[in-house]
């Protein structure tokens, strides 16, 4: 079987990162074994040193991951190449696997210092091994850190649970993942982050940290109805409409009836979000109500308790309203964090969480970016910035907070 087709059946599918990252990897035990080779590490005073580095030489490295552009370190007295280039074949098999155990399994230490001295390089200590993989960290914060520029009028927020270990217990983690679109289209991964909980104060945080990274314009945010996270919503993003996620809401309702009569009330409910306008839904779920209350009041009542919210994409340009009335434009992200996150299994802190999560959505941000076709266009877009007409009951919908 091919290489990048083994690669994709692992999950590693976008080959610029994996390039990336064996580059990275392969500098970084160069220098490590240098560094072994001589006794002292660069600019370091030390009996121990037995040589010294003079500069580099620079070589093609082709693999079937791209080509990979060395910087192969000379010495003053004698010569140096790593022994783990040859055989070729061989150890680029080899280095490839060290990454996707990197990469797979969060980097686990005593994972790729085995895989290290399969390829020969003995003597590189468990420390030197967190160095190198370190490299990795730098590049997820430095995505995780980027200043957001223009306005974002619409947020998706969401969150999905994994298991990490802290001290001695092991915990189920709340992974949170905010997406949003530009105003000129185009859809962005915003941020991540990881906490023992999704309680008022870490989403509060969360939301802060995109607003001072420079989350700006925000018109609607669309998420499921959690307490803590509705209160964020309200004290960070003040004057943003909230968006109930239209699915989550229909399970809801849906809970209240027996098994035998869902199909017929989910088909009745799905006439709501079938009307033209935001007028006639209202209507229209005020008779679904109705029918609704004799039979199963509770269905009934959080139907009608949850009316506006469920409703508020129906204010926005309706080329929009697809994506816009529910969390399901992130159901992928999740699958695919989920399918990692299942072959880690435990976590072994949250760095490794993020490191993991860090590196998924960074491709998944690479793909959108290389795409290069717009997730609305522009021509819908403008209508989001264009006057209301006074007295219109599609822009009377109230924001949240």
């Amino acid at each position: 079987m091919p290489l990048l087709e083994l690669l994709r059946n692992a999950g590693v599918d976008n080959v610029d990162f994996l390039r990336e990252a064996v580059s990275t990897l392969v500098h970084a035990l160069m220098e490590a074994d240098v560094q072994r080779r001589i006794g002292a590490k660069p600019y370091e005073r030390t009996p121990a040193r037995t040589n010294y580095r003079n500069g580099v030489r620079h070589r093609d490295w082709d693999t079937r991951v791209g080509t990979v552009h060395l910087q192969i370190p000379k010495l003053r007295r004698g010569s140096y190449f790593p022994d783990f280039l040859e055989p070729r074949r061989r150890a680029e098999q080899a280095l490839v696997a060290v990454v996707q155990e990197a990469y797979v399994h969060g980097v686990s230490t005593r994972k790729v210092d085995e895989l290290v001295q399969a390829l020969g390089m003995t003597g590189v200590s468990k420390s030197e091994v967190a160095r190198i993989c370190a490299g990795l960290d730098e590049r997820v914060q430095a995505f995780r850190q980027r200043p957001l520029e223009g306005r974002y009028p619409y947020l998706w927020l969401d969150a999905t649970y994994v298991k990490v270990r802290e001290g001695d217990r092991v915990h189920s983690m709340a992974l949170v993942v905010a997406t949003g679109v530009r105003e000129s289209g185009e859809r962005e991964v915003l941020g991540l982050d990881v906490g023992l909980s999704e309680d008022g104060a870490f989403w509060t945080g969360f939301l802060r940290g995109l607003v001072a990274r420079g989350l700006r314009g925000v018109q609607l945010v669309i998420s499921d109805a959690h307490q803590g996270l509705r209160e964020a919503i309200g004290a960070v993003l003040q004057g943003a409409s909230w968006q109930r996620c239209r699915v989550h809401f229909m399970r809801n309702v849906l809970a209240q009836v027996p098994k035998s009569a869902q199909a017929m009330v989910a088909a009745f409910m799905r006439t709501i979000f079938a009307q033209p306008d935001a007028r006639a839904a209202r209507a229209q779920l005020g008779r679904v109500v109705e029918f609704l209350r004799e039979r199963y009041p509770g269905a009934a009542a959080i139907l009608e308790g949850g009316a506006e919210e469920v409703l508020a994409y129906m204010s926005f340009p309706r080329e929009h309203w697809r994506q816009i009335h529910s969390t399901n434009p992130l159901e992928r992200l999740h699958r695919e964090i989920g399918r990692r996150a299942d072959v880690v299994g435990i976590f072994p802190n949250r760095q490794a969480v993020l490191r993991l999560v860090g590196a998924v959505l960074m491709e998944q941000n690479d793909e959108w970016i290389a795409a290069s076709r717009r997730y609305f266009s522009r021509s819908s877009l403008e209508k989001l910035y264009a006057p209301q007409p006074s007295g219109d009951p599609v822009a009377m919908l109230p924001a949240i907070g």
